[in-house]
């Protein structure tokens, strides 16, 4: 699945909240526990979006109800959002997005065959602050 060189964000936080990191080829014990947890999290996220629909059919909440599905709904959310920003991190950059080098652009000193592919629009990243 992924590679040595990719660090894959797990779906849990280390226990002052900084986030967890796992650098591997994605095959062994601690990114199945965390393939695990990520479709815990996400069966978890859909029962409540059902719990969150039957509550607002019903159209007869009390605001401590509401009140709690707020908390619930936000720390799902933010699951759902750490699974999608690890998962999406490890997805290749496709070809196709690959910029055209031009000949008297940057990168017209490499070699043919070689691209520079600028990271910063290749798709979702961590914060600076994640690694440190």
């Amino acid at each position: 699945m992924g590679s040595l060189d990719t660090a894959r964000l797990l779906p849990w936080s280390s226990p002052d909240g900084k986030p967890c990191f796992l650098v591997g080829d994605g095959t062994g014990y601690v990114s199945r526990r965390a393939d695990d947890v990520e479709a815990a999290q996400l069966d978890s996220a859909a029962d409540l979006m059902d719990e969150a629909c039957r509550i607002f059919a019903a159209r007869n909440w009390t605001p401590g109800e509401i009140h709690l599905l707020a908390v619930e709904l936000a720390s799902s959310l933010a699951n759902v959002h750490r699974v999608a920003e690890s998962r999406g991190a490890r997805l290749p950059v496709p070809v196709d997005d690959v910029p055209d080098v031009e000949d008297d652009g940057p990168g017209a000193e490499e070699a043919p065959g070689e691209h520079v592919i600028d990271y910063e629009d290749a798709g979702p990243h961590l914060p600076a602050e994640a690694f440190g």
